[in-house]
């Protein structure tokens, strides 16, 4: 069987290629870290039986051309770059485990919620440009934070925030009223939640439901003072209307760390100073990756009874 990894985080992982490398022979790696346009990808795939994927897209189109392939192995927990039903009409498996990397990116939203409140990023850019600015933002603890988004990483947040004793409000299209009941969380709309909220962060797919969610009316009915996280996919949050609100101090700030284009290339938007803008790399910890790249692997040997 021919086993091909799209992934260039996969790929250059030296525990992922030695656990492989003990199953598959010869696997083929994407170690120089190529970022596949359509025809690129198909040419590099299309002799493949199975072939273990990152946030590549496997159109329908791309499957037409791909006669070989039985098993599409997913690294990492969205789904949204695989056309799932145009694989079900070829019958082509899909390995997948959902949550894998949640702490890695609840962990990351964390991060920049704590970077917001006691003012980190702002003063760290500032002193480097010898601007000495004392002002230390406010605590976590106490203050309202909203979360759009109750799955495998939403709940992982709440778990992590619990020690700060924050107001949550939660929204997702899923009935949880135990769980929220559990966890002394309130459920309210979406539009409460950007109402009243000190920090708002998105934890949803992206698809027809929640493209452009966060467009200029959302945040404009935010606190001029919020924050709003996005870790989760882009195109969720209107980029250029977020830009707008940024520019025009509309809203506080914003970390994101998903894009419409990846990478992206409007370096105004980018370099604005109340705009946290990382690589998408929440999911990306070490152990996350590991843990996706072995999950990767498990579902292959699963598919081939190894």
């Amino acid at each position: 069987m021919k086993v091909v990894v799209t992934s260039p985080s996969f790929s250059k992982n030296k525990k992922l290629q030695s656990e492989i490398n003990k199953y598959f022979l010869n696997p083929i790696l994407n170690s120089d870290g190529i970022k596949f346009h359509q025809s690129e990808l198909i040419e590099y795939i299309k002799e493949a039986d199975a072939v273990i994927v990152g946030l590549e897209s496997i159109s329908e189109d791309v499957l037409n051309k791909c006669p070989d392939l039985k098993i599409i192995s997913k690294f990492g927990v969205g789904l949204n770059n695989i056309d799932l039903d145009a694989c079900r009409k070829k019958n082509v498996s899909i390995g997948w485990t959902g949550g894998v990397n949640k702490l890695s990116v609840a962990e990351m939203a964390l991060g920049f919620m704590l970077m917001f409140a006691r003012n980190l990023y702002t003063t760290s850019n500032e002193l480097k440009n010898d601007i000495w600015n004392k002002s230390g933002g406010f605590q976590l603890s106490g203050k309202t934070v909203g979360i759009i988004g109750l799955g495998y990483t939403g709940k992982e947040l709440v778990r992590l925030l619990k020690p700060f004793g924050c107001k949550i409000l939660v929204n997702d299209i899923i009935n949880q009223d135990l769980y929220y009941s559990e966890n002394n969380l309130q459920k309210t709309s979406k539009e409460e939640v950007f109402k009243t909220s000190d920090l708002v962060t998105i934890h949803t797919p992206h698809n027809n439901t929640t493209n452009n969610m966060v467009d200029a009316k959302v945040l404009k009915s935010m606190k001029n003072s919020a924050y709003i996280i996005n870790t989760a996919r882009g195109g969720i949050i209107n980029e250029k209307d977020l830009k707008h609100a940024l520019q025009n101090n509309v809203i506080a700030g914003a970390a994101i760390d998903a894009y419409i284009k990846e990478p992206p290339t409007d370096r105004d938007f980018l370099k604005l100073p109340n705009l946290i803008c990382t690589p998408h790399i929440g999911g990306n910890a070490k152990e996350a990756v590991e843990a996706m790249g072995m999950s990767a692997i498990e579902h292959l040997k699963k598919y081939y009874n190894l």
